[in-house]
C-alpha cells in the first residue's frame, strides 16, 4: 500500500503552485473551507485506508491491532502503522522484499480470479480460507447428487442437486493437523459457502 499521507501532501503543494494560490498563514488555512478539489482528495485518501483494513488485510489482522488503527488521527500515523504491520511479519525484518507480503496479495489476486461468483472472490469462503491459510493440500471435489450419501452427513439431506468441495490440510498453525473444510454451493452460483455455522467460523478468526 502506499503510503497515502506523504503523496496527499505532495499533491496539495502542486495544486497550490498550479492554481496560483498563495498559502494563508496557519490560522487563516485552518479557517478557509476546502476546495472541492482538495475534499476530493481527502475522500480518496480516506477510502484507500478503509479498503486496507477492510479488504486487504481483512482476515489476517487482529482485533487488538484493528482496534489501535481505528484511534489513529493522521494519515502520518495511518502510514507508519500500515510499514510496521507489514514489517511485524516480515520473514526476513528489515529487508526492503517481504515474501510474506508478496504471498499475501498474491492469494488475494488468486481468489478474485478463481473464486468470484456474485460477489469478489476475496469476499467467498473459499477465498477467506485461502487467504489465510494458503491453498490446500488436497481438494476432492463433487457434483450435482454425486456422493449423496456423503453429502448428507455436510448439509443433513439424503439428496443434493449441488457441486460441494472439501479441502484438506495436512497441518495449520495455530489449529493442528488434519484440518478440513466443507464448501456447498447451495445457490448453485458457484459461491461456495461453508458447511459450518458461525461458532465454528470463530476459531478459524485472528485473535
Amino acid at each position: 500500500m502506499q503510503k497515502l499521507g506523504r503523496y496527499s501532501g505532495l499533491f496539495f503543494a502542486g495544486f497550490f503552485a498550479l492554481t496560483g494560490i498563495q498559502r494563508l498563514g496557519a490560522q487563516d488555512q485552518d479557517q478557509r473551507p476546502a476546495s472541492g478539489a482538495a475534499k476530493s482528495v481527502v475522500h480518496e485518501t480516506q477510502k484507500e485506508y478503509q479498503k486496507w483494513l477492510g479488504e486487504d488485510v481483512r482476515y489476517i489482522i487482529t482485533d487488538e491491532e484493528r482496534a489501535d488503527f481505528k484511534k489513529l488521527t493522521t494519515n502520518d500515523q495511518r502510514d507508519k502503522f500500515v510499514e510496521d504491520f507489514w514489517e511485524r511479519r516480515n520473514p526476513n525484518p528489515g529487508s526492503k522484499e517481504n515474501a510474506f507480503k508478496e504471498e499475501h496479495y498474491r492469494r488475494i489476486a488468486y481468489t478474485n480470479e478463481h473464486f468470484a461468483a456474485k460477489i469478489p472472490g476475496w469476499k467467498t469462503d473459499r477465498g477467506r480460507m485461502y487467504i489465510m491459510f494458503g491453498p490446500p493440500d488436497q481438494v476432492d471435489r463433487h457434483y450435482s447428487a454425486a456422493g449423496s450419501e456423503k453429502a448428507s452427513s455436510l448439509v443433513g439431506v439424503g439428496q443434493i442437486p449441488y457441486d460441494w468441495e472439501l479441502w484438506h490440510y495436512r497441518y495449520i498453525e495455530g489449529i493442528g493437523k488434519d484440518v478440513t473444510f466443507k464448501f456447498v454451493d447451495t445457490c448453485a452460483c458457484g459461491e461456495y459457502p461453508m458447511a459450518l455455522d458461525e461458532d465454528d467460523l470463530n476459531k478459524y478468526r485472528p485473535k
